[in-house]
């Protein structure tokens, strides 16, 4: 019990002692610091072509000093190809041009041989009668509303699922 005491004593001597005065911490350097670069240059790139899922995606771009430009490009599911050119400074921000393209190209039709006949001579009738028009009306589909009549399947080359 007295050792508790005399510890206790000392401690808040300590305290009282030095009650007010604020001592700095120690300045430690810890490890090497970073060199900046005033100029900063980079180049980077990459192409994702998967055959399996059919994704397809690509990205380029490149830094020198405070300007950055670049492109990058990808599928979405509606078939075009999304493609966007980018650039980037302190004194126009960010600036993006995004333009779409479709997966499949048009097939250009192949060239009809035209044959050219003598002229034919057209026989004029007397009017015919047409019927007026009838009214179509479109009716929506049933719409199944309780999930328990619908079959979802998901199926991976690895695991497949039905609910």
């Amino acid at each position: 019990m007295i050792f508790k005491f005399t510890v206790l004593l000392a401690i808040s001597s300590f305290a009282f002692v030095n009650a007010g005065v604020i001592h700095p911490a120690p300045v430690v350097a810890v490890g090497k610091l970073e060199e900046y670069d005033p100029h900063p240059q980079y180049t980077y790139g990459y192409d994702v072509k998967d055959a399996l899922s059919g994704d397809s995606k690509t990205a380029v771009e490149a830094r020198d000093g405070h300007i950055v430009r670049g492109q990058y490009s990808l599928n979405d599911a509606d078939g075009y190809r999304r493609i966007v050119d980018y650039t980037a400074d302190p004194v126009n921000g960010f600036n993006a041009v995004v333009r779409r393209e479709p997966l499949v190209a048009a097939i250009p039709a192949a060239p009809v041989a035209v044959a050219h006949h003598a002229p034919v001579a057209v026989a004029h009738h007397a009017p015919v009668a047409v019927a007026p028009a009838v009214p179509v009306v479109k009716t929506a589909a049933p719409v199944i509303a309780s999930p328990a009549f619908v079959k979802t399947t998901f199926a991976s080359p690895l695991i497949s699922y039905a609910y």
